[in-house]
């Protein structure tokens, strides 16, 4: 681990990487399967250790079609899912698992130009089945995460594919660049590709709250609060965090409530107030029909079939 011009501190916690630099703090938990701290400019990023999601709330189609019915041990696994693994790599290359007592042969200036964490998770559906997740941070503070979902014969059609992220405070708004207004795989035709400014977090008033606002084929998302839970932080000026794309386009949603929240309501004076923000950057995504709202399934091609690979990456911008 030589000292470079352009470097990563590391500290080898007992139960945790730091990796740090001039503007940016990453805290990895070995325990809670990822980061536990994104800070940045001292603006703390994460309320909840960001996790890959598979449910999307039920939608009047989805119910019609009796869908959340048969792919329902996916909710399960949202909210249970089971980490098996850890693996840390320095310079891209594995170290033995820094936990005490290995990491007493780390001193306090340990420096590299690149780190990386990869989390496996098992699935409690039946069958069960494998997701990594894997975060590679580079010496300007840029964090690649790649999420890879391994299918298994037999499982049901997935929702969703994607990475959650739950905010400490609610967001002011956010921007993209990507197709206008909430389009979904199957309906996008009249999205216009450009960047758009969104106020607050929109959730559409549904009578019955249940998914919405996705946002096809984006290139970046910019999300931005002007709060924190830091008592002692009295700026109150915009700060803003910036997800882009890798290879591919993602689709994306910018929500005060995580799908199970959104579920739990049956009227949508029952959703609790905006105190979070519910960033979810998605891989794949489940068409929502609307042939009809009384049976007819959502077309072949819109479907996510849990039997094949799915994989999909992001870069978070410091």
């Amino acid at each position: 681990m030589e000292n470079t011009k352009n470097s990563l501190k590391l500290v080898f916690g007992d139960g945790t990487l730091g990796v740090a630099g001039d503007n940016f703090h990453y805290i990895f938990s070995y325990e809670k399967g990822g980061l536990e701290s994104l800070l940045i400019d001292g603006k703390e990023w994460l309320y909840r250790t960001p996790k890959p999601t598979f449910w999307r709330a039920t939608t009047d189609n989805d119910r019609g079609s009796h869908f959340s019915e048969k792919s329902a041990m996916w909710l399960g696994a949202d909210m249970f899912l089971k980490q098996v693994g850890t693996e840390v790599q320095v310079d891209g290359k594995p170290i033995e698992m820094p936990i005490a007592p290995v990491n007493n042969q780390y001193g306090p200036n340990e420096v590299a130009s690149q780190a990386g964490v990869t989390y496996t998770f098992e699935t409690p559906t039946v069958p069960a089945t494998e997701v990594t997740v894997k975060y590679v941070v580079d010496a300007d503070g840029k964090i690649t995460v790649t999420s890879h979902f391994t299918g298994k014969q037999g499982l049901p059609e997935l929702p969703v594919f994607g990475f959650r992220m739950i905010m400490p405070t609610a967001a002011d708004g956010f921007s993209y660049t990507g197709l206008s207004g909430e389009t979904y795989p199957d309906r996008k035709d009249g999205g216009i590709l450009g960047t758009y400014e969104v106020e607050g977090m929109p959730v559409a008033p549904y009578m019955v709250p249940q998914d919405c606002g996705v946002h096809m084929e984006s290139s970046e998302v910019v999300v931005t609060r002007r709060t924190t839970q830091n008592n002692a932080d009295n700026d109150d000026n915009p700060f803003s965090l910036r997800i882009e794309k890798t290879d591919k386009p993602f689709a994306f949603s910018c929500l005060p409530y995580t799908a199970e929240e959104l579920e739990n309501a049956t009227h949508i004076e029952e959703l609790p107030l905006e105190r979070r923000t519910v960033l979810t950057i998605m891989g794949a995504v489940r068409g929502v029909g609307g042939i009809d709202s009384w049976g007819a399934d959502v077309e072949d091609e819109y479907h996510i079939s849990a039997e094949k690979d799915i994989e999909f990456a992001f870069e978070i911008e410091p």
